[in-house]
């Protein structure tokens, strides 16, 4: 895939490639769906884009993120960060038309506002496109209601006031999503307490298993990779459900078996830590008191 990779620098490039005339504004542009297309010479092709790209879109066929498909025959959102790369397979189905908006933004749109650095906070330019944002018909009105202001806020004569304007929108539009986002977590609670269970699982597997002497501690990104997950998501998830993030879960689970086995064993201070994957039992010392309170020798001796 490496080879295959177009970079595209700016929105202009964009608009070339998805088969559309120049942008009105070279940093920012919001594009219609139902008038793109993929040009031929560009079908197969891995993007790397410059920019941030949102899109609310419907049968527009399957965008594919890092090694992972996803359709987008129904309504959603996608958020994607500089940098990231993807590629799209057009529609297959005659019947369906693409619909919907792409909102293309260059970092340097926001150069001088606060959302330049605040956009980098919302965790969802971080999640793979599986867990894309499902939209009801509602929320899909509130999102193209605000893309249809920074729509007519492009297509008006720029002035002094219309940065600061359409950075007002954009940031408006990504705080609906992070609140819709919040709702996807509370209405899918079905399917995240199986999350909760194969997390479970996983770390059980992991501490009981010879990795955690040959590789150390889990790592939030091997429980992610696991689960088909990418490790913001998995830690917002997580956040969401329990009150605690991926790495403070994984640090739970080592708590628990430490004190299994300072608990159950004679095992000394060293070699339980060696045993959970510590290389130097000063590192677990510190990590299980910053936790408990108390060094793994007056936990032991609380049992004596």
């Amino acid at each position: 895939m490496q080879n295959n990779i177009r970079k595209i620098e700016t929105i202009a490039e964009m608009h070339k490639i998805r088969g559309l005339g120049s942008p009105l504004h070279p940093l920012v542009s919001l594009i219609d769906y139902s008038q793109t297309s993929v040009l031929p010479a560009h079908l197969g092709e891995h993007w790397n884009f410059s920019f941030y790209s949102i899109g609310l879109k419907r049968n527009v066929g399957t965008l594919r993120y890092g090694q992972k498909d996803y359709d987008f025959d129904n309504g959603l959102m996608s958020f994607i960060s500089p940098g990231q790369i993807l590629s799209i397979e057009p529609n297959s189905r005659a019947n369906l038309t693409p619909s919907g908006w792409l909102l293309l933004i260059h970092p340097d749109f926001l150069w001088n506002t606060t959302l330049a650095r605040s956009i980098k906070k919302y965790p969802f330019f971080g999640y793979a496109i599986s867990e894309a944002l499902f939209m009801s018909e509602k929320e899909e009105k509130i999102i193209e209601g605000i893309l249809l202001n920074i729509k007519l806020e492009i297509e008006n004569n720029l002035d002094n006031f219309s940065q600061n304007i359409i950075v007002s929108q954009i940031e408006l539009l990504l705080n609906y999503a992070d609140r819709f986002y919040q709702r996807q977590f509370i209405t899918r609670k079905k399917n995240n307490s199986e999350v909760l269970e194969l997390v479970e699982e996983l770390l059980n597997a992991y501490f009981e298993s010879e990795k955690i002497t040959t590789e150390g501690l889990p790592t939030v990104a091997f429980i992610a990779e696991e689960m088909n997950l990418s490790p913001n998501y998995l830690s917002s998830l997580l956040k969401n459900l329990t009150g605690l993030n991926a790495q403070q879960i994984i640090h739970q689970k080592l708590i628990e078996k430490a004190k299994e086995t300072l608990s159950t064993t004679k095992l000394s201070v060293s070699e339980v830590a060696f045993q959970l994957g510590f290389e130097h039992s000063q590192s677990f010392s510190k990590l299980f008191k910053s936790k408990t309170n108390q060094s793994p020798l007056e936990f032991r001796r609380s049992f004596n």
